[in-house]
């Protein structure tokens, strides 16, 4: 089990790592060509892709530590009213059918990716593949569904609702 821990832990390092220069990248894209064009009144023509893809990295990466850190979009109107058994099977089966979803669509956006790749189709700025774009969506999916079924498996492992495997329903 250490080594399942430390493996974690490198992973949640990496994906810190490559969401925080995915949002500096964003940044740095958005205002440089800003202010090329306030100065020299022309804009930088890789700047849309580069951002493009920051934003694919961020957004699709971003699944996972979202899972992971129990801050992901809910709607928790009903879940909030419920008495504690119906919260600890909705704790359960929502990170379920969450992490199905995303594997399904790990399936359709690998099915893209493989399309792209054959296509041979470049950006129009960089003359990138365009596959590079899709790389990490189904990564993305796939590592969320991780997270989701890691995010039911301790509601099933422990007494307590869990919003994340280190952060507790407190409601």
């Amino acid at each position: 089990m250490g080594v399942l821990k430390k493996l974690d832990q490198w992973v949640i390092k990496i994906e810190e790592w490559i969401l925080s220069y995915a949002i500096i990248t964003i940044a740095v894209m958005v205002i440089g060509n800003m202010l090329s064009r306030t100065i020299t009144g022309s804009s930088w023509a890789f700047s849309m892709e580069v951002s493009n893809f920051a934003v694919i990295i961020a957004t699709f990466l971003g699944i996972s530590y979202a899972a992971r850190k129990g801050r992901h979009i809910s709607m928790s109107a009903f879940y909030d009213l419920a008495p504690f058994p119906i919260r600890k099977a909705l704790a359960i089966f929502i990170p379920a059918v969450t992490a199905l979803t995303l594997l399904v669509l790990a399936w359709f956006s690998f099915s893209y990716f493989q399309a792209l790749y054959e296509s041979g189709r470049v950006t129009t700025a960089m003359q990138l593949p365009a596959y590079i774009f899709a790389f990490f969506v189904p990564i993305g999916f796939v590592f969320g569904s991780i997270q989701f079924m890691r995010n039911m498996w301790i509601n099933i492992k422990e007494k307590d609702v869990y919003l994340a495997q280190e952060r507790k329903d407190y409601s």
